[in-house]
């Protein structure tokens, strides 16, 4: 029976991998049987893992999106990592409670071992003085913008006005990317009332429903994002450091996973697993190594010059992992 269960364990873990799998690859991935992955599928489908069957020539299987959230495999270290986001919340939003139930939810289930690490793990997320009276934002309307950007809907909302601006009327805007910007959430969109573009506080935004018809997106002045943040921010309150060396990744993390810890770099979501980060420093390698301290897949958008860092770092990096040297106590 441990034998059995520890197999349903290991085929459900291939399966949360975002990919398709063929009987044989699974088969060979375990070491069983063709007959025996597929009494194990129906098996965690009786478990309500919505799985669905691929056809074609050698078939396969796909673990989809369910209507409720099943049971979940975690790996040591990737609870000891979820543990640390829950703690670390999310910075801007109003998610701190939830984060802390669901926390309680994942040590309540946890084996004794990983529960003792975890309890070890005490952090304190600190929002720097400047930010201290920044409104926290919804996480429902952040999730309601991201909606209508990936669907391409215009969108209607209210917009609540800052100390220096006149009361609005109601907003209609074209939606176009979410991003932080020194610990704030912003809406990038284009105003059909203003014909311009906007960036608008989204702890300031009531969006209304239901969302507008489908409009195909415009090219944002500047082409990219990082140029049309940077030169709306420029010279005000969220004015940016003229880093000499500045370069444009994508990390295979949430933009939500990314913001707390991007210091005045630029996020924008791209994706509910995966964003675009915009960051500076005085030197390509100590940008590198910045970046790299998401531990996460990085993709380099540019320059060269970052890319060319990388490879510097992953070399140094592979000396150090190679060098041993006779064992010595601790300097006096």
């Amino acid at each position: 029976m441990h034998k059995t269960s520890a197999r349903l364990l290991a085929l459900l873990s291939l399966l949360q991998t975002p990919r398709d799998w063929s009987g044989d690859d699974l088969a060979e991935r375990l070491g069983i049987t063709s007959r025996t992955v597929r009494r194990d599928i129906d098996r965690l489908r009786e478990l309500d893992y919505p799985i669905k069957t691929l056809k074609g020539p050698a078939g396969g299987y796909r673990l989809e999106a369910g209507t409720h959230l099943p049971p979940m495999l975690f790996d040591d270290s990737q609870a000891v990592a979820l543990a640390i986001a829950l703690q670390s919340a999310t910075a801007g939003t109003n998610v701190a409670e939830d984060a802390t139930r669901a926390l309680a939810t994942l040590r309540q289930v946890m084996p004794p071992r990983l529960r003792h690490r975890i309890d070890l793990l005490h952090i304190t997320a600190v929002r720097p003085p400047a930010a201290d009276d920044t409104p926290q934002t919804d996480a429902q309307v952040l999730m309601d913008l991201s909606r209508a950007i990936h669907a391409h809907e215009e969108l209607r909302f209210d917009y609540t006005p800052g100390p220096n601006t006149s009361a609005d009327d109601v907003r209609r805007v074209q939606p176009h990317h979410l991003i932080t910007w020194r610990h704030r959430w912003y809406l990038v969109a284009w105003d059909l009332h203003r014909e311009d573009w906007r960036t608008f506080r989204a702890d300031r935004i009531h969006p209304r429903t239901p969302t507008g018809p489908r409009f195909t997106p415009r090219d944002l002045p500047g082409d990219t994002v990082s140029t049309f943040i940077t030169s709306r921010f420029r010279g005000n309150d969220g004015t940016t450091t003229d880093w000499p060396c500045q370069g444009e990744v994508i990390l295979r993390l949430p933009a939500a996973d990314v913001a707390p810890f991007a210091q005045d770099g630029i996020v924008e979501e791209l994706g509910p697993r995966h964003c675009r980060l915009i960051l500076g420093s005085w030197s390509w390698t100590g940008l590198a190594a910045a970046i790299g301290r998401f531990d996460t897949d990085i993709e380099v958008i540019g320059p060269p010059q970052l890319a060319a860092a990388f490879g510097d770092l992953a070399v140094r990096y592979a000396h150090a992992a190679r060098t041993t040297g006779p064992q010595t106590g601790p300097a006096r």
